[in-house]
Parts: C-alpha cells; sequence; structure tokens
C-alpha cells in the first residue's frame, strides 16, 4: 500500500467502494420526500440498526492523520472489521472488511494493509453507537439507486472522555446508482435538493469519527 491506497490483493477482506453524501439535521425534521429525484420509483420501509463500533488508532494517529480509518462494529448487516482508506477525487472511499473476531485484536489482512503507515500497537480512539434507519430509494426495477440512512449518534473520545450527540442523515449510491460522473453528479444534485428542502444542512463535519473527536 502506498500513496494512500487499500489493495486487493494481498487482503482476505472483502472490498467495497463507498461514495456518499452526508447532511446535519435536527431532532424531529420530517424525513425528505425523495420522487423529484431522478429514478426514483419507491422508497422501502425503514428498518432499524443498532450500530456500535469502537475506533483505533496509534498514540500519535497516524491513521487518522493518514485518511484512514480502523474500527471493529457490530449490529446491522456488514458487522465486523473494517479499513477505510482516505477520499478519492470522486467523494468515494474504498472499504476493507474481516469478521469480527476478537474485540481488540485486528485481523492480520488488516495489519497488513495498514503496516505502512504505522505498525501500531493500536488503542482506543473513539466509540460510535448509532441508532440507525436505513431506507432503499428503488429505481422501476427495484434495482437499488441509493441507501438512505437516518442516523441518531452518540459518541465518546476516548482519549479525553468528551461525550458528543446528534442527527445525520447519510445517502450512499447503491448498484444501481448512475455509472457516469455526470450522472451521479446530477443524481446527488436532486438528493441535496431533497435534503435541503426538508430542512437538512450540509455536514459540517467530514465523518463521524472527525466529529467524535471535535473536528
Amino acid at each position: 500500500m502506498t500513496g494512500g491506497d487499500i489493495g486487493p490483493s494481498r487482503s482476505a477482506g472483502s472490498r467495497s467502494v463507498e461514495v456518499e453524501l452526508k447532511f446535519d439535521v435536527d431532532a424531529g425534521v420530517a424525513r425528505p420526500d425523495w420522487s423529484a429525484v431522478p429514478g426514483v420509483a419507491s422508497v422501502t420501509a425503514g428498518e432499524r440498526r443498532e450500530l456500535d463500533a469502537v475506533y483505533l488508532d496509534d498514540a500519535g494517529l497516524s491513521l487518522a492523520r493518514a485518511g484512514f480509518a480502523l474500527r471493529r462494529r457490530t449490529g446491522g448487516p456488514d458487522a465486523g472489521w473494517h479499513i477505510k482508506g482516505p477520499r478519492g477525487a470522486d467523494g468515494g472511499r474504498v472499504e476493507l472488511q474481516w469478521p469480527l473476531g476478537e474485540p481488540s485484536v485486528p485481523p492480520e489482512g488488516a495489519l497488513s494493509e495498514l503496516a505502512a503507515v504505522t505498525r501500531g500497537p493500536f488503542l482506543p480512539l473513539a466509540r460510535i453507537r448509532n441508532e440507525r434507519t436505513v431506507f432503499l430509494l428503488l429505481n422501476e426495477s427495484g434495482g437499488v439507486l441509493a441507501e438512505f440512512a437516518d442516523d441518531r449518534v452518540r459518541t465518546r473520545d476516548e482519549r479525553s472522555g468528551a461525550e458528543r450527540e446528534w442527527q445525520e442523515w447519510e445517502v450512499e449510491l447503491g448498484a444501481a446508482a448512475p455509472a457516469d460522473a455526470d450522472g451521479r453528479a446530477a443524481f446527488f444534485a436532486a438528493v441535496t435538493d431533497a435534503a435541503l428542502a426538508a430542512g437538512a444542512r450540509s455536514a459540517a463535519s467530514d465523518s463521524k469519527l472527525a466529529r467524535a473527536l471535535g473536528h
């Protein structure tokens, strides 16, 4: 791994690319009307998920400084160890995943992937608990254009003990989302219009982890 890349070859972790928009929202704000978003024919009923994640880094915060995040998360369909890489030019982040394994011992594959940035030792950095309700935005064929997550977040900075909570919305592209840059830009523009019309604001922080740490 060089230059902030995550390689798919030497790790046993599954690989995906996360492309999403985030919005801050006040408690009690009604969820958006997605009917004006191009291609959205229906929206599924909400699915509740209770997520609990512990993020780790070394004492010098080498991962955070390089744009990486290492976490172990329980709850939801993707419970396990995750590495998120730096955000790319298109806003996407490569994510690698391994099974849950031991609570405080990252998988060997994850350690191998991160060795070019740091070899640890890894310490708890933050805990993020999230009451998430997920809705799928579907096209006429039932393909998933995007996943909309309504998140109620509680965090603890494990270094300072500072606790924070907030509500936010995330919209992550699905398998049936536009594949070309122009199509994605138009789709995200319509999503943004719908979210802002409902009362949301552009997210003040780049990630839940950054906000948990006061950034």
